[in-house]
């Protein structure tokens, strides 16, 4: 089973690819979806215990938990180490029903490469975007603001980092027509590569 690292920046497009990929047949593991899914659980509690105010109704509010981690490198470790395990374990289950049945599975993570995790995966595949797409996308997005947009970029790798170390890049620039046309392209170079035994 070939496993697909997917990644890039925000506002990059990389879901809008993820959910090509899907459309094509193949099983994507959605790292966002499973934070989400624990900030809606029980054990959000472990989160509000750290950042006190955070848990709302029984949900993590994304917007207060960034108050306190998004210029604070401390409180941001504090956070992975409590969300990064979840998220592991996630994708391992993921991975382990998906292996026999899938001739490849897809990886949508954010942070594969700030966080060394490119190595759990056969395949980079890097989602970009020019700059000045980049920024008006993230403007767009309600309750977004310049300086939260640069806050949230300074923690990222620099995209021309990602591509460089990327097997393949999908670049949604363009017309989403032309996004679908390389996503197409990457199904079809990965139909007969073997990953990796796991």
């Amino acid at each position: 089973m070939l496993v697909i690292g997917l990644t890039g920046s925000i506002a990059m497009g990389k879901s809008t690819v993820g959910g090509m990929l899907a459309a094509m047949g193949a099983p994507i593991f959605d790292s966002d979806a499973a934070v989400h899914a624990f900030y809606r659980s029980a054990d959000a509690r472990r989160v509000e215990a750290e950042f006190p105010g955070v848990l709302r109704d029984g949900v993590i509010d994304r917007g207060r938990l960034a108050k306190y981690v998004l210029d604070d490198n401390v409180a941001m470790a504090r956070l992975e180490a409590i969300v990064h395990p979840v998220v592991n374990a996630a994708r391992a289950s993921f991975l382990r029903e998906a292996a026999g049945r899938a001739m490849r599975v897809v990886i949508d993570s954010p942070l594969l490469l700030e966080t060394g995790a490119e190595n759990s995966v056969d395949l980079v595949v890097v989602v970009s975007a020019p700059a000045a797409v980049q920024q008006a996308r993230v403007l767009a997005r309600p309750g977004m603001t310049l300086e939260r947009c640069r806050a949230i970029l300074a923690r990222q790798m620099p995209d021309r980092e990602k591509r460089r170390r990327a097997h393949f890049v999908i670049d949604t620039g363009g017309l989403l027509t032309a996004t679908q046309a390389q996503a197409k392209d990457l199904m079809r170079c990965t139909a007969s590569i073997s990953g990796r035994s796991r």
